[in-house]
This record gives structure tokens, sequence and C-alpha cells, in this order.
């Protein structure tokens, strides 16, 4: 049985449910309360400012009735009840990170050892079917990227496939782009050379956050599908040597993309980015888009390039990969601030024709969430 207790001082309250404990601020919980008065029934935003609060808000009490919170503020005299699951997994009240460089929850890092249990959904399910959908895109949050076979083999297949969880991010390279051998290419994508395993576009702000690969043709030898766990890769590195991971997520890198008539795209951005408390929450590595690094004190330079070297070491080494081959029909989604993606090298006999296009985090999670809902709002029916 959920129990309170209320500081004396009005200034927050304790909150035990499921052998936990969370203290909650006033104004914490008057500025999340879900009454119609606060928040729009439809669709849950708000309809009061902050300065609409009192900025001297307190407990007057509160109470534990059926199975929810009740919490009566001053000076407003308002009434208002939580759902206490709702309170609990929305907790603040826990111990700092001690380390920096954790993983958000939800999330699963991994590396060779993930072979032959690749994310794998069949096209003709995954649009079929909610539940075989809300099943892939849960393992394609938790591990950064998932296999779909079974699609249509024609051109511009992978748009439905984007059209289960998302929008197409149009680019400069239109909405789509192909992937095969060119005369003159303009990307070293479309060679048949190996490609070191990269996050895509690193010179954009921001990154197209979701990148899609469809096989239409695969007769040449070799041109096997690497991936590699960027979030793995930077936990090694700071287990490997602090200092190191500190300098690249400290510091900017710079990159640039120039290889077409009217285009000259640049970022600034870490190799490693964290949040303020320490989360890693993206990485970006593209040796073929680095521009001179000029971020980095003259001091801490060499270091820098150490690490930089290091972390291409991580990366490249084969325990950190896994490895797969499309076939016509499949494809590959990828978390593209995260999972690192590369290509094998293969021959000019046969053909290897594969469409891509970007799409975003975005609503690959908005479609994940809204699915979840609609399986508990069922439930509960």
């Amino acid at each position: 049985m959920p129990t309170v207790t209320t500081d004396p001082g009005q200034d927050f309250l304790t909150l035990h449910a499921d052998g936990q404990s969370a203290r909650f601020h006033a104004i914490w919980l008057r500025d999340n309360a879900p009454d119609a008065q606060t928040r729009a029934p439809g669709n849950g935003q708000r309809l009061i400012t902050l300065r609409d609060i009192p900025a001297d808000t307190r407990l007057a009490e509160a109470e534990v009735q059926g199975g929810q919170l009740s919490v009566r503020f001053l000076p407003e005299d308002k009434r208002v009840s939580f759902d206490i699951p709702w309170l609990m997994a929305r907790a603040y009240d826990r111990a700092p990170a001690v380390a920096r460089g954790w993983v958000g929850d939800g999330l699963e890092t991994w590396d060779a050892g993930l072979t032959g249990a690749v994310p794998v959904g069949d096209f003709n399910d995954l649009s079929a079917d909610a539940g075989a959908l809300l099943a892939w895109l849960d393992q394609v949050t938790r591990l950064g990227f998932g296999k779909v076979t079974g699609g249509p083999v024609r051109e511009g297949a992978l748009f439905p496939l984007v059209d289960l969880f998302g929008y197409v991010r149009e680019t400069n390279y239109g909405r789509l782009f192909e992937v095969r051998t060119e005369v003159n290419p303009t990307n070293l994508a479309f060679t048949g050379l190996g490609l070191q395993a990269h996050t895509d576009n690193p010179y954009r702000d921001p990154v197209p956050t979701v990148q899609v690969l469809y096989c239409l043709e695969s007769s040449a030898q070799g041109g096997e599908n690497m991936v590699v766990d960027g979030f793995r890769a930077a936990q090694r590195l700071r287990d490997e040597n602090p200092q190191y991971f500190n300098l690249l997520a400290d510091h900017c890198a710079r990159f640039e993309y120039a290889g077409e008539a009217g285009v000259c795209l640049t970022s600034r951005r870490p190799m490693i980015e964290l949040s303020p408390d320490g989360e890693v929450i993206g990485v970006r590595f593209n040796n073929r888009s680095q521009a001179a690094i000029t971020d980095v004190p003259f001091d801490r330079m060499a270091a820098y390039y150490a690490a930089y070297r290091r972390l291409g070491e991580i990366i490249d080494d084969p325990a950190m990969e896994v490895t797969f081959r499309l076939d016509p029909g499949e494809a590959f989604v990828v978390d593209n601030t995260r999972v690192l993606h590369a290509r094998k090298g293969y021959s000019g006999s046969g053909k290897r024709w594969l469409q891509g296009c970007y799409a975003d985090k975005d609503g690959l999670r908005s479609t994940r969430d809204a699915l979840r809902r609609a399986r508990v709002s069922e439930a509960a029916q």
C-alpha cells in the first residue's frame, strides 16, 4: 500500500510505493498537475505557463486515496490527484551518475557477440501487424538498428518501409540516393571500395538521426554490411583511458562536405557527445568528412590525435562488429547518432545496388510510443 509523508516546511513530499521512495517538490508537482485546467485532456499539452503558478507554491496536505496521490496546493487551495505509477516512473530523486559516459534507460550496448541475434522484422508482418511492428521498433530503439526482410524488389520500395514509422528527410542527395558503382562518383560510398565504419552526414546540423539502406540487387562478390555500436566503443575508450574519452567529449571536431556544385555543408560537434549529466547521447565519426581540427588547444592537440586514433582502432576491431548480408528485398534501419555502419569491399563482377534515405528518430519513437499506449488502452478495456 503506497504511503506519503510531507516535509514540515511544505516544500516537498516523499512517496513510498513498490518498495521505493521518491521525493517530489511542490512546484514540480504543481507544474505537472494532470487536471483539465492545467493540461488539455486531448493531447496533454499545458494550458498555463510557469508564470501562472505562484512562486511560493507549497503543500497544504497530501494523502493516498483510491490508489492515487491526492495533493492540495497553497496558496491556490487547489486539489489535484496523481497516478502513483506515473509519478514513480518519472522520479528524479536519484543519486547522480558517478562517471561520465553512461547510457540511457532502455538502451543495450553490444559488440560482435550480437552476431546471429540481429533484430529482424518481416516487411509484410510489420505492415499488417501492429504487435510485430511494436516489437521490432522496441528492438531498434534498444540496440540502435534492425533489419527488414521480405520486402518488394522495386525502386522506391524503401519509402513504404519508412512510412511504417516516420517520414523521409530530404537532403541535397534528394529524397533517396543510389549506392552502386559509378564512374567519377561524387561520394566514396558509390565505389566498390570498402568503407570504414562511420556515421553518415556528420557535416549536417542536425544530422539525420535515422538511415535506411534497401537492397535491390546483390550479385557482386563481397559487399557485406557491418555495424558497430558507437556507444559501446565510447565506453570502451572511457574504460581504457578516461583522458582520451574526455578529450573527444570536451572538444569539438569539424566536419565538411562540398562534393557538389552549390553545396557546402559544415558542422562543429564533438565526436562523443554527452548530456550535461554525462549521458552519451551521440557519436559522430567519419574520417572521410573530417575537416581540419581547430578547436583543441595547442597543448592538448597531440593527445587529442592519440585519442582520435585509439577510438578509430576500437571501431575497427573485429570484436566490435556485427556483419550481415543484404539480399534483394532486404533493408536495415540504423540510429545514425549511435550506430556506425560500414561495408566490405566488393568486386567489379556482378552488381550491387542499394537505395538509401534518411529519416528521424522522433517519428520512430513517436510511432513506438503511440503503439504502446494503444496496447495499454486496449488491455484496460
